[in-house]
């Protein structure tokens, strides 16, 4: 195996290693309490919006203006596309379920598109290396810890609402670190396609946005707030510092 693609794989081994952390926490709740949950349903959706921006559209935009396409164009076309493609997609399985919506599997594929680009963001870092120095790589693995640190809040982000849900812990931390799954697949395809797969960054990016926004708007949103009562301002606390959390972690590590 290349060395570059070797690098980029353990990287991304790592941050999914992250991922299964943050979705560990699930391990600390014995009871589902509905104010305490309602809070980290929210913590969830402010992750979700933050990351859409700062880990995905900023950079798209960055990307796209550096690429010579045109910035506006390119993102607004993924992020509708994506926005389009859940939607689609929770229309499919709500066909399939007889109506009945699955707003868990809305989640979990929202969470798992938002970590295929982060993969390839890694895998793009080594990928693109010119040599092997100690200097290089560490310039890559600063990438690699930055979206892992991301990836934490993410896990939990789907660890959570699953158990608000009724889930047991273990399926809930099963399906919150296999959101992370796809990262160290994703790195070794953006270390192998570095130079081509380069173009195709900024859609994926924006893909993944609207993906996220939609979910987390549509469903996470209106979940939280659905037994309000417990604690008026306890979800929208929850949103405000999940926002922040994630905003500090995009903007601080770069």
């Amino acid at each position: 195996m290349n060395e570059r693609v070797l690098w980029a794989l353990l990287a991304t081994l790592g941050t999914w290693a992250v991922t299964a952390l943050g979705a560990a926490t699930v391990l600390f709740f014995r009871s589902p309490k509905p104010g305490v949950l309602n809070g980290l349903l929210g913590f969830a959706a402010g992750v979700m919006i933050a990351a859409s921006f700062w880990s995905l559209l900023q950079p798209a935009i960055d990307r796209a203006a550096v690429l010579g396409m045109v910035p506006w164009m390119v993102t607004t076309a993924g992020f509708l596309t994506g926005a389009l493609f859940m939607w689609g997609s929770d229309k499919v399985v709500s066909y399939a379920r007889g109506g009945t919506p699955n707003r868990m599997a809305m989640l979990v594929t929202a969470v798992t598109l938002h970590n295929i680009p982060e993969g390839l963001a890694v895998g793009v870092a080594f990928g693109a290396l010119a040599d092997l120095s100690p200097e290089s790589l560490l310039g890559a693995a600063t990438v690699a810890i930055g979206i892992g640190l991301q990836n934490f809040p993410e896990g939990a982000a789907v660890a959570l609402p699953l158990r608000r849900e009724g889930h047991s812990r273990r399926r809930s931390l099963f399906w919150g670190q296999a959101s992370g799954m796809v990262e160290p697949i994703a790195g070794v395809l953006g270390a192998w396609l570095s130079v081509y797969m380069e173009r195709l960054l900024p859609f994926v990016l924006s893909f993944a946005a609207g993906a996220m926004i939609l979910v987390a708007v549509h469903e996470l949103i209106p979940e939280c707030q659905r037994e309000a009562r417990t604690g008026a301002y306890g979800a929208t606390a929850g949103i405000v510092l999940g926002f922040a959390t994630m905003m500090l972690l995009d903007v601080a590590l770069g």
